[in-house]
């Protein structure tokens, strides 16, 4: 569906539904896939934004959904919530890491992404989430008990596959103030990942 907002205009994809003419339909969230190829349509999208449902505006939960088609499903899959890793994990766990010589805390990252952007850092941390082949990257989050003011997340964008619950030290380059377009930005991310053996 080519959906056009107050200034722009853009595709959106969804589970197929029953639609009635003259309703409003609502969705919330989604994930961003730019340079998407679809094989049903046999056509390259710039972009397009994959939901997770789409609703009447006069109902609760979506009914009735067919089938996904081969796009979708394939992009459905290892989503999480609203997005692919790409929002960022607003409850603490409860981890206390101590680092190891060469790290750098969650918290001195926030508290000076200036000093680190743009180059090679190594973080130790739990693997509390994580999302594989979304954007042609793996998204993963890590926690080390630190905080600064109330952010104590960080993202991570990788080749690798890594396993929630496992205590890892990555390296990878930080960058700041990422805008991947629909809401989905980052403060600072870290970018490349790599664990460290």
């Amino acid at each position: 569906m080519l959906v056009k907002g107050s200034d722009s205009e853009y595709w959106i994809a969804a589970s197929s539904i029953v639609a009635n003419p003259g309703e409003t339909y609502k969705y919330k969230g989604g994930l961003l896939m730019t340079g998407f190829y679809s094989k049903d349509l046999d056509r390259t999208f710039d972009e397009v934004l994959f939901l997770d449902e789409i609703i009447s505006e006069n109902a609760s939960v979506n009914q009735g959904n067919a089938p996904m088609d081969q796009d979708h499903a394939s992009m459905h899959q290892g989503m999480q919530e609203l997005t692919p890793g790409s929002v960022v994990v607003d409850e603490k766990a409860d981890i206390k890491i101590s680092s190891s010589e060469g790290t750098i805390s969650i918290a001195e990252l926030y508290a000076n992404p200036k000093a680190y952007t743009g180059k090679t850092v190594r973080v130790q941390g739990k693997v509390t989430r994580f999302n594989s082949a979304i954007m042609e990257r793996n998204w993963v989050h890590i926690q080390d008990g630190t905080e600064h003011e109330g952010k104590f997340d960080l993202t991570a964008t990788s080749s690798e596959k890594f396993i929630v619950g496992n205590t890892v030290i990555i390296e990878g380059i930080l960058a700041m103030d990422l805008d991947f377009g629909y809401g989905y930005s980052y403060e600072i991310l870290l970018e490349k990942v790599t664990a460290v053996k």
